[in-house]
């Protein structure tokens, strides 16, 4: 007669859903969420600068970067200009110059995927000797 009643004379067992340990566990996260609560509500009162309209539309206009291609063959272009080919020294100079006209010049290297790496290599060198931080790759995506 342990899982039975007292009262009844059959033998059935208990029905009866036993919620104790659910309390405690809703009690123990009551707890924690009450704790935790005020630390995540807490905000730290700053105050931001803001910029005029005039700088904030300038800052949002997109910077044409300064294309330098290399073809598969190992051969420097700067600029828009793909009959002129150049040299690393040249490339280096024009970078510079680039780089004095304006601070943050943005370099897009367009790489032919046949060109070996040490090409490329000697690019991102000659854009850290003139100075320029900001580089980034130009890729093609495939049509589907």
């Amino acid at each position: 007669m342990a899982f039975g009643s007292m009262n009844s004379g059959d033998d059935a067992p208990m029905s009866d859903i036993n919620v104790t340990p659910l309390v405690d566990v809703m009690l123990v996260l009551l707890i924690v969420f009450m704790i935790t609560m005020p630390v995540l509500t807490h905000s730290i009162p700053l105050e931001l600068p803001t910029a005029s309209e005039k700088v904030a539309k300038e800052d949002k206009q997109p910077k044409d970067p300064l294309r330098l291609s290399i073809d598969a063959s190992g051969a420097y272009v700067v600029g828009g200009d793909s009959d002129t080919k150049v040299d690393l020294a040249t490339v280096t100079a024009k970078l510079k110059e680039a780089k004095a006209k304006n601070e943050d010049v943005i370099v897009a290297i367009a790489a032919d995927k046949a060109v070996e790496y040490d090409y490329v290599n000697q690019a991102l060198q000659a854009a850290r000797e003139a100075g320029i931080s900001k580089i980034g790759f130009v890729t093609e995506t495939k049509a589907q």
